[in-house]
């Protein structure tokens, strides 16, 4: 891989580290942030860490106005022996130029994003949290800072990376998540921007998530945007359901963001031999199984949490607990895998990890 030329320009005033053991998500960030500056004329430049700070753009920037940006999330973390790992950065850049592709962003050069982030998190690794299930959050995203009001691309961007350490992403860790399926909002549809992990997705989530917050549940899940009767996928994560012996997944559709985690199931999945099938699955499908008693369990998929077991879905003013809303043996074996193979307890036998 060819090195680029990264400048760096260190803090003169490191802050304090929280107490790893009081973490939540997304509140701290580290002492130093990653830059990189498009133009149209220069093309991508300026590839820099400097220490965190806040960044000004001008009143007319694009993105406060129309939207456009995308961003990422991924981790690395801290083994016993000191190391620090990350878990398959190059799936989540090469999914960040999907995104860009959508949004009319230029694309990044794949391997100057993958040095950033290993030097940023090289720079920063006494802040890469050592309580059992923190690790510390990486952040890239792009913007737009051209100041121009007209309704097209824009011909300025920064690319830029910052770092959170964090705790678990759910209060409730690996315990089972209520979560409501929602039937009136709609998140995405095909053609839309469901695909691409750009802020609009989430902004247009919000109420949604509000309301079922409000009632005492997790998450909601997603139905599709034209029927409203198939499955896509819950605010933070991908979904899957074991019904009678078989794991089902919704099929990518055009709506649905394509999970680095999701992958990473289904490959566990496959190499145990265990039934795994990416299909079109609908809710009235899901409310059969669960009478049939074949509901056998339900997990959220994602980088933030890892593996959510779904305890109780709501529908229809039906409360469906599944498994007795206890954590089932495959949820439990895929958490304990993918965790164990991240923080180098388990064997990395898919070549996932990257160590610093």
């Amino acid at each position: 891989m060819t090195e680029h030329s990264i400048a760096i320009s260190k803090t003169t005033s490191k802050k304090e580290k929280p107490n790893p053991t009081d973490l939540t998500f997304g509140e701290i960030f580290t002492d130093h942030m990653f830059i990189l500056d498009y133009d149209q004329e220069k093309g991508w430049y300026d590839p820099r860490i400097v220490p965190y700070q806040p960044i000004t753009l001008d009143p007319a920037a694009m993105v406060y106005h129309y939207g456009q940006t995308v961003f990422e999330g991924l981790k690395a973390y801290l083994t016993d022996e000191g190391d620090v790992n990350l878990f398959r950065p190059e799936k989540n850049i090469k999914r960040l130029n999907r995104s860009n592709e959508r949004m009319c962003i230029p694309t990044i050069n794949e391997a100057l994003a993958l040095q950033a982030i290993k030097e940023l998190v090289k720079l920063d690794a006494s802040w890469v949290p050592n309580a059992p299930g923190t690790s510390l959050y990486i952040r890239p995203f792009v913007i737009a800072t051209e100041p121009y009001l007209g309704v097209a691309p824009s011909k300025q961007y920064k690319f830029i990376i910052i770092l959170s350490p964090v705790g678990a992403y759910y209060k409730e860790g690996i315990n089972p998540v209520k979560i409501a399926v929602e039937n009136e909002y709609v998140r995405a549809v095909k053609g839309g921007t469901g695909e691409a992990k750009t802020a609009g997705n989430y902004a247009s989530s919000l109420k949604a998530q509000e309301i079922v917050a409000e009632q005492g549940f997790a998450q909601v899940l997603w139905l599709d945007g034209l029927e409203k009767k198939y499955i896509e996928e819950v605010g933070s994560m991908n979904v899957f359901f074991k019904i009678d012996g078989e794991i089902v997944t919704p099929a990518l559709n055009g709506s649905i963001l394509e999970g680095v985690t999701r992958n990473s199931v289904i490959q566990l999945l496959k190499h145990w031999n265990v039934p795994v099938t990416e299909r079109t699955i609908s809710m009235d499908e899901i409310y059969q199984a669960h009478q049939a008693g074949k509901l056998e369990e339900a997990f959220g998929a994602g980088t933030a949490a890892v593996i959510s077991p779904i305890g109780t879905l709501a529908w229809n003013g039906e409360m469906l607990e599944i498994n007795n809303s206890k954590t089932g043996k495959i949820s439990k074996q895929l958490y304990d895998t993918l965790t164990g193979i991240q923080y180098g307890k388990e064997e990395d036998r898919f070549d996932w990890i990257i160590q610093l």
